[in-house]
C-alpha cells in the first residue's frame, strides 16, 4: 500500500497543478451555492404565503430537509455526471499520450498498486470537493432546525455516488489515450445508469427487478431521504469493485503487450 499512496499523493498534487481541477471545483460549488439559495428563497416564500393563509397543517409538514437539501442533492448528482469524467479522463489516457505509461509499468510496482493509487488521489479530490459543499447544510443548523441525520445520510450518498463515478471513469481512461474518448465513454456509462430504469416504469417483465437494481438514482434516492439500506451500500460498494477490478485487468493487458 506504500506504492499506492505514493501514487495517490503525486496524482492528487497534479491534480491541483491543473486548472481543470480548480475549473471543476468552482462550477461545482457555484451551481451547488445557486441550487441552495434558490430552493432555500423558495421555502421561505412558502412559507410565508401558507402563514399568511394561516393553514398550521401545512405549515407542519414544510420541511428543510425535503424542500431544500433533497432538491439539491438530486441536482448536485446529475452535475457529477458531467464533472466527474473532467477530472478522471487524464488519469490513465493522459500518461499513454506523453508516453510515461510505458515507465510506469515497467516500473517494480504491482498494476493493483496503480489503479489503486489513482482511484485514491480521484475520490480524495471527489470527497474534498463534496466537504466544501458541506457549507450549506451547516448554514441552514446555525440558522435553522433541520435534520441532521437525514442530511448527513444524503451527503454519504452523495459521496458513495462520486466515488462510484470516479471508478467508472479510470476504467474509461485505462482504454484510450484519447482523453476526449476517455471523457466522453465515461459520461456515456454513468448516463446510462441514471437512465437504465426508465423502461421499466412503463410496465412490468422479468427484467424489471434487475434493471431497477442497476439504477443508480434508485440507490441514492433512497440514502438522501435518510433511509441507510445496506443493500445500497452494497450496490456501490460492488460497482466500485467491479469498475476497479474491470481497470485492473485493462491496465494488465497492456503490461503483457
Amino acid at each position: 500500500m506504500k506504492n499506492s499512496f505514493t501514487i495517490a499523493g503525486k496524482e492528487l498534487a497534479g491534480y491541483f497543478l491543473q486548472p481543470v481541477a480548480y475549473v471543476v471545483m468552482t462550477v461545482f460549488l457555484l451551481l451547488g451555492g445557486f441550487f441552495f439559495f434558490a430552493l432555500l428563497r423558495y421555502f421561505e416564500v412558502t412559507l410565508t404565503a401558507y402563514s399568511a393563509m394561516q393553514n398550521p397543517e401545512v405549515l407542519q409538514r414544510l420541511n428543510l430537509n425535503e424542500r431544500v437539501i433533497e432538491p439539491m442533492l438530486h441536482n448536485l448528482a446529475i452535475v457529477l455526471v458531467i464533472l466527474v469524467p473532467a477530472i478522471t479522463m487524464r488519469s490513465f489516457a493522459e500518461e499513454k499520450r506523453t508516453g510515461t505509461y510505458e515507465l510506469l509499468l515497467t516500473a517494480p510496482i504491482r498494476t493493483g498498486e496503480i489503479v489503486a493509487g489513482k482511484f485514491i488521489a480521484a475520490a480524495a479530490f471527489m470527497l474534498i470537493m463534496i466537504g466544501l459543499a458541506g457549507m450549506f447544510p451547516l448554514i441552514l443548523v446555525a440558522f435553522g432546525n433541520p435534520e441532521v441525520g437525514v442530511m448527513f445520510s444524503g451527503y454519504l450518498g452523495l459521496a458513495f455516488l462520486s466515488i462510484s463515478f470516479v471508478s467508472i471513469g479510470l476504467f474509461t481512461s485505462s482504454l484510450t489515450q484519447n482523453q476526449i474518448i476517455a471523457a466522453i465513454s465515461c459520461f456515456g456509462l454513468l448516463l446510462l445508469l441514471f437512465v437504465i430504469s426508465w423502461p421499466a416504469q412503463a410496465g412490468g417483465g422479468s427484467l424489471v427487478g434487475l434493471v431497477r437494481y442497476l439504477s443508480l438514482p434508485d440507490h441514492f434516492a433512497q440514502m438522501v431521504t435518510g433511509i441507510i439500506d445496506t443493500r445500497d451500500i452494497v450496490y456501490f460498494l460492488s460497482l466500485i469493485f467491479v469498475a476497479l477490478f474491470l481497470t485492473q485487468r485493462s491496465v494488465e493487458s497492456a503490461r503483457w503487450r
